[in-house]
């Protein structure tokens, strides 16, 4: 097939496209039409129901055979496993950005004061072994996001896995931009 056989190819089916989309637009607009028209005429005015809130307790989508578990489920708080996983990665990263704000505090209020050699030691151990806490649940969570992917029903559903080194990064920038802050007022 030549480069202008392809090219009106092209063409054609951009016409059909386009004669479709107008189509569909028209016909969008008719309905629309029709809707507005019986707004105005009131033939909405006095439904059964109306005013009333819709009952979405049943789930069309639910399989017919499944649907007096889920009541029970959902009747003594149950959730589907993944639910409540992805309920606890939520809680995980919130602990996590306090654990981080919490030693933000700390390192503020160190460095507002002038230390001795020890103290200073002594802040650089405890900052070593906060990095390596918030490396080990950054690890934990990540574990959970993976479980959660794993048993999540639509991958629309899932959670981006974390990038470690990435997320350690953006904690140590946070805390060394805290004590450069302070070293260098």
């Amino acid at each position: 097939m030549g480069e202008k056989d392809l090219e009106e190819e092209i063409m054609l089916k951009a016409q059909q496209n386009r004669k479709l989309a107008r189509y569909m637009s028209s016909t969008r607009d008719l309905v629309e039409e029709q809707i507005r028209k019986a707004q105005q005429r009131g033939d909405f005015d006095n439904l059964a129901g109306a005013g009333k809130p819709l009952d979405l307790e049943e789930n069309p989508f639910e399989p017919v055979e499944m649907r007096m578990a889920f009541k029970i489920l959902k009747e003594n708080d149950f959730a589907p496993y993944w639910i409540e996983l992805g309920k606890e990665i939520d809680v995980a990263m919130e602990k996590l950005q306090q654990e981080i704000q919490y030693f933000k505090r700390y390192t503020e209020l160190f460095w507002t004061d002038q230390h001795d050699d020890r103290a200073l030691q002594r802040y650089q151990h405890k900052k070593e072994l906060f990095y390596l806490e918030r490396e080990a649940d950054l690890v934990k969570i990540d574990k959970k996001i993976l479980d959660f992917n794993l048993h999540c029903p639509t991958f629309r559903q899932g959670r981006r896995n974390l990038v470690i080194a990435k997320e350690m990064e953006k904690i140590i920038n946070e805390i060394e931009t805290t004590i450069a802050r302070y070293q260098n007022p």
